[in-house]
């Protein structure tokens, strides 16, 4: 069984832990670990490969977190644009052995009862090897609105329906007959395409083209798609496309510990907690306070007679709420994007495929970063048109290109980089390099990059 796991989504429920650069399935909300990285553990007891698809930008950020769990031999596609889980799970399989069971989730749930999972997978995998689409159907724990159910009889499907009002949501619950809709979904490859043929042949007449015309590379372990064959694929859900009309679909309940932390008050109750309701946070000193949520680890956090309430604390947001009033936390993100403000976009620190970097401060026309070259790596050859930059090496020996000239810059040394040159960053030594930027200039955006020559075929 392939593991076809979607990294899409940006989690703005999530905010401000979660941003279009470092989306709630790749933020390191446990002991250290990933929800992404704890997807890849938990299916690989049962599937013999994983195969990710994600956009272009979190390509890099998601095989460092695949390394750091040991795995390596894994596939990918790159999608320019997102267009919904029907064309990506299209894409996926056309590059498949039509016989293939394909295991398909998401990469930012949580499953907690793991050997009742394993259980539930092995039912859907002899579905799937007799020709059937599978669904996975959550035993519901109470008349939740925030998501789609599943009406069966038994193992049949009767009928797929939206997000229901709470009334309905207790009807629902109370019949027995209902489960959550998980997202996941096991199936043969041909399956799935011939029942797209079937129901939507628009999407899989575009993804064959799109997948013909794809750019793939290391034996087809990595496969990338054009942005104009990738726009031209309608946009819809598997569920929409062919689930909630093809006649070969079963459902497995399951009861499986499941959640997709979709808000933050979902996200309280996967914590430990204090005798006070609290979640257990070092930083955090509560005075009175109780069934709170308060994350955040660079700063001491110290509250008084709080009660059911929200705190996140990062290094440029901080976000207080009712946890309750948690859902609406996308309106924050939405008013924030029509202000033009970077927030929802960009975090703290940013990976990019040679390391990362850390905005210090940032004004009008100047920004400090901290900048981290992993050993071995170098940044693009580049120039910038609206920005000088200076850089002090911190620790390591920095190679920089200034022009046509090629020097080493050594600790507590420094060089100055006009506007209009161009110039790389590269690390030749065995230990991380660390450096610090500043950035002077009217406009110090991160689209102000030309680059000449990338060792990672960016534009």
């Amino acid at each position: 069984m392939i593991n076809l796991i979607l990294c899409g989504g940006s989690g703005t429920r999530l905010w401000p832990i979660s941003r279009s650069l470092m989306p709630k399935q790749f933020a390191r909300l446990f002991d250290g670990a990933s929800l992404f990285q704890r997807t890849v553990k938990t299916n690989s007891r049962i599937c013999s490969a994983q195969y990710i698809v994600s956009n272009a930008e979190q390509y890099f950020l998601a095989k460092d977190q695949l390394e750091e769990v040991g795995a390596n031999d894994v596939r990918f596609l790159l999608e320019p644009v997102g267009r919904n889980t029907a064309p990506a799970i299209a894409l996926a399989c056309l590059g498949l052995d039509p016989e293939d069971i394909v295991l398909v989730s998401p990469s930012d749930h949580v499953i907690r009862k793991a050997e009742a999972y394993e259980e539930c997978l092995r039912k859907a995998e002899e579905f799937a090897k007799k020709g059937f689409m599978v669904t996975f159907g959550i035993t519901p724990t109470g008349p939740e609105t925030g998501y789609g159910y599943i009406e069966a009889n038994g193992e049949d499907v009767k009928r797929f329906v939206e997000k229901p009002d709470l009334e309905t949501a207790k009807k629902y619950v109370a019949s027995g007959r209902f489960f959550w809709n998980s997202g996941i979904f096991c199936f043969k490859a041909a399956t799935f395409l011939d029942e797209l043929s079937t129901y939507s042949p628009d999407i899989l007449t575009a993804a064959k083209i799109a997948f013909a015309n794809a750019k793939k590379e290391n034996k087809d372990a990595l496969v990338r798609v054009d942005h104009e064959d990738m726009m031209n694929i309608p946009s819809n859900s598997i569920d929409y496309a062919v689930m909630e009309k093809s006649a070969k679909v079963k459902v497995v309940p399951s009861d499986i510990g499941w959640s997709d932390l979709g808000a933050f008050d979902s996200l309280y109750g996967e914590f430990d907690h204090d005798e006070n309701g609290n979640n257990i946070n070092a930083k955090h000193l509560g005075i009175g306070s109780k069934n709170s949520l308060v994350l955040g680890g660079q700063r001491q956090i110290c509250t008084i007679d709080l009660d059911n309430m929200l705190i996140v604390d990062t290094p440029d947001a901080l976000l207080v709420a009712p946890l309750a009033s948690s859902q609406k936390v996308k309106k924050v993100v939405d008013e924030l994007k029509a202000r033009g403000s970077d927030l929802p976009k960009v975090p703290q620190t940013v990976n990019r495929p040679w390391g990362t970097y850390s905005v210090l401060e940032s004004s009008d026309r100047y920004k400090m970063k901290r900048i981290v070259v992993r050993p071995g790596e170098r940044l693009s050859l580049q120039k910038h048109l609206h920005r000088s930059e200076h850089w002090v090496v911190v620790s390591g020996t920095a190679t920089v290109t200034v022009g046509d000239k090629v020097f080493y810059v050594r600790p507590n040394e420094s060089t100055y980089i006009p506007s209009g040159t161009i110039h790389r960053l590269q690390n030749e030594g065995k230990l991380p390099l660390v450096i610090v930027e500043v950035q002077v200039g009217e406009y110090t955006g991160e689209d102000d990059i030309i680059r000449v020559q990338d060792d990672y075929k960016r534009s």
